[in-house]
């Protein structure tokens, strides 16, 4: 078969998994010109009040109410599968449908707790939605290679069997880029996610589909990984939050990559969830659950607490010299810095000294060898090379020797960036997570303001600032010059129309290893916007 019959029947297998009480009416589907599809759950009629309130409900709530029995594992997992199907329907951003598993589950859950009168796991109950690489026995994990198609899993990634014994109920895989390697979810076998704030925008990749389906509703609580932006970016492009972790915090072992073997940068899962709340429950419960004992890279660190500080000292990367924040960007990094000025905050400036180093020592760790991972994927039946791959298409492989030189390169300016933290006694570092407060699907440009961090392995969190687009404000740039090839194409790309009204995110950068610190340190942050 053709790669594109492949691709052809298992987006038809797909479309039919979803049961027919679960497509969306004629009558009530929204037009293909209406761009912002997340109030659809409340306002099209299709949702009983019931089912709004529970998919509406924060993840610690939710688990409150199937403790205590309020609530059944089987009620909660039927709406958020309904509310997925439609999330699915109107962003594309489903890769695997598990609803007949996830209900049967939830059932025997529901069982437990009534011989019992237990739960089975902190996470009883509570549907969970899954990043496409993340391996479920039995179903697949295609990456977007249409040569993975109908090769399901074998065995659970580690993660997956943690959540399974922490009690969760998995319903749902979501939709990735090809390789998981560009920063738009978009494949040749299921398409392109689009964004569920305007779907004219791209929900940024290669977590998009998780970021797209908590944005419109279809899970509160979501899990994704992240190598060189891949929670970040997503969570950016649709408002939302996430952690990047540092390496070894959560478990990562077993997932299906597109660049297997690759580990000169690490790639991490992370949460992605609606509130910072429901990130810091992850944190805890996923440390809690004693990840290094089941898998060899996690670190056996116990989840600490931090006491929060009433005052920090952060510093401020206002641009990378490499490519400027477009305006509403711009606008939301200075009103974030004033208000938390006026909170008590010190702050200083941050030179983006080693971050073009930086950005090319990951660019040259994506394509060491040459793109064959990549190639030899897309070998087995034919297909294309994708145009935003063209690295990879392009790729000219390392040697050994040469692999050991560039980690050497590495390591050295990973501790010159440490030295210079430490000597200027700073608590965070606060940036724009993308240029982008939005951006027009096929046009996102530039992973620079995340990157650095994967290098440098630094815990970042993306989260919505309180700052909206605004076509009038945001018109055009204040600084005019352009700072290279790549910023004159963002800049030419820029449209205050299209992203109006979108949220910023902002990421703040704390220590390598110390998670606690950096979501303690947004949580007071976010109190202080508030």
């Amino acid at each position: 078969m053709s790669w594109e019959s492949i691709a052809a029947k298992k987006r038809d297998a797909l479309r039919a998994s979803i049961p027919k009480e679960w497509i969306i009416p004629a009558d009530i589907l929204p037009p293909e010109e209406q761009k912002d599809v997340t109030r659809f759950l409340k306002e099209s009629g299709w949702f009983t009040q019931y089912e709004l309130e529970i998919t509406s409900t924060p993840a610690a709530q939710i688990l409150l109410n199937l403790a205590t029995g309020s609530w059944s594992s089987e009620e909660v997992t039927r709406c958020f599968c309904k509310a997925a199907a439609a999330a699915h329907q109107l962003t594309n951003c489903l890769s695997e449908v598990l609803f007949d598993q996830a209900i049967s589950r939830a059932r025997e859950l529901d069982e437990y707790r009534r011989s019992t009168g237990r739960t089975k796991g902190p996470f009883h109950g509570l549907p969970i939605s899954i990043k496409d690489n993340f391996n479920i026995i039995g179903h697949d994990s295609t990456v977007g290679f249409s040569s993975l198609v109908n090769d399901p899993a074998t065995y659970n990634s580690t993660l997956i069997d943690l959540l399974l014994e922490a009690g969760a109920v998995l319903y749902v895989k979501t939709n990735v880029p090809t390789a998981m390697m560009i920063a738009e979810s978009v494949n040749n076998v299921f398409g392109r996610t689009v964004n569920p704030r305007n779907r004219n925008l791209t929900s940024g990749g290669s977590s998009g589909g998780e970021s797209a389906l908590i944005a419109f509703g279809g899970s509160r609580l979501g899990v994704g990984t992240d190598i060189g932006g891949s929670l970040r970016i997503p969570a950016a492009c649709t408002g939302i939050f996430t952690i990047r972790p540092s390496s070894g915090r959560f478990p990562n072992f077993q997932t299906r990559s597109g660049l297997a073997g690759q580990e000169a940068v690490n790639s991490v899962n992370g949460p992605m969830a609606q509130s910072l709340e429901e990130i810091i429950l992850w944190a805890k419960t996923i440390v809690g659950q004693k990840p290094w004992i089941t898998d060899p890279k996690c670190l056996p660190i116990p989840w600490r607490t931090v006491t929060p500080k009433r005052s920090l000292k952060i510093a401020v990367l206002w641009q990378d010299e490499q490519v400027t924040p477009t305006p509403p960007v711009t606008r939301a990094l200075k009103e974030t810095v004033n208000k938390l000025k006026d909170a008590g905050h010190e702050f200083v400036d941050w030179e983006p000294k080693c971050h073009t180093k930086l950005l090319s020592i990951l660019a040259r760790m994506f394509v060491a060898d040459g793109g064959k991972s990549v190639r030899k994927l897309l070998e087995t039946t034919e297909e294309p090379f994708r145009p935003e791959m063209k690295a990879y298409a392009e790729a000219v492989e390392l040697g050994v020797h040469e692999m050991w030189q560039l980690q050497i390169e590495r390591n050295t300016v990973c501790k010159e960036y440490l030295d210079r933290w430490n000597e200027s006694g700073i608590d965070a570092i606060l940036c724009p997570t993308t240029p982008y407060s939005g951006v027009e699907s096929g046009k996102f440009a530039y992973i620079g303001y995340t990157g650095v961090f994967n290098v440098l392995d630094y815990p970042a969190v993306s989260f919505p600032c309180g700052v909206y687009a605004d076509r009038v404000v945001d018109s055009a740039y204040t600084n005019q010059e352009s700072l290279g090839d790549v910023d004159s194409q963002i800049r030419k790309d820029y449209d205050a129309d299209a992203v109006h009204g979108m949220p910023v995110n902002l990421q703040l950068i704390g220590r390598r290893l110390e998670d606690e610190s950096a979501l303690m340190m947004t949580e007071v942050i976010m109190q202080a916007l508030s």
